[in-house]
């Protein structure tokens, strides 16, 4: 596996340990608190996305541009490698998809605490009121 693709699985894999912790039932200082913290780890973690999309349209140019194993000329061994090539791309795929899924869930997720946040807070000054 290339470079790119084990920090691909790195970041895929720090995402869903942050959604996970970002959606187990916690105190409410706790969560605040760890909200705070992945915000300000999202705006510079951003970059997964146009690095997953890079990685997309390079999975997409050498599947344009592989040479295809479709006649009777092709060997065994030819055959399971094209295969073999063919599983990688698409597991590739999928790993770029998860990873732009997973850090839009984990946006949406903090802005919706922050936003239950701010309702919280507004409540609170008319209860005083």
């Amino acid at each position: 596996m290339a470079l790119q693709w084990m920090i691909l699985t790195y970041v895929l894999a720090a995402e869903v340990a942050l959604a996970l912790i970002l959606t187990l039932p916690s105190p409410k200082v706790l969560k605040y608190n760890l909200i705070s913290l992945v915000s300000l780890i999202l705006q510079p973690a951003l970059f997964i996305v146009p690095f997953a999309g890079f990685q997309l349209l390079d999975i997409y140019w050498k599947n344009e541009h592989r040479l295809k194993c479709t006649s009777d000329i092709c060997t065994a061994a030819e055959r399971d490698r094209y295969e073999k090539v063919i599983y990688k791309a698409q597991r590739n795929v999928i790993l770029c998809a998860s990873a732009c899924l997973l850090y839009w869930c984990i946006y949406r997720i903090c802005k919706y605490y922050k936003e239950i946040q701010k309702l919280e807070q507004v409540e609170k000054r008319y209860k005083e009121q």
